[in-house]
């Protein structure tokens, strides 16, 4: 078990080195982004995952009828891609009203006055 990981770590090295410094600097690119423009930023990503709903879809075509764990695995990311995606369009929605109804207000205060 042991030989068949360290196996596995040096015939793929390069690419374990290119994850573990995307995940860093993914953290580096988050952090420094201001926190009123996560929102946006997540839904936009989130919309970017259709990519996903298509892979599942193509994986499930091209399965075999009897490959019962593709096909799982494949609907699987399909409903989970789906969620995803609207989600974010349902969090931008919603986010967006909230600012509709602070510049609503302020508008309503001014024309009091």
């Amino acid at each position: 078990m042991m030989e068949a990981a360290l196996s596995f770590v040096s015939q793929h090295q390069q690419m374990i080195y290119i994850v573990i410094l995307m995940a860093f600097l993914g953290i580096e690119v988050i952090g420094r982004v201001p926190a009123v423009l996560h929102t946006p930023l997540m839904s936009g990503a989130n919309a970017i995952h259709g990519v996903v709903i298509i892979g599942a879809i193509i994986v499930m075509g091209q399965a075999a009828t009897d490959n019962y764990p593709a096909l799982v695995l494949g609907f699987i990311a399909v409903i989970l891609g789906t969620l995803n995606v609207v989600g974010g369009f349902v969090v931008t929605d919603r986010m967006l009203e909230m600012f509709k109804g602070k510049k609503n207000s302020k508008n309503q205060k001014t024309r009091t006055k």
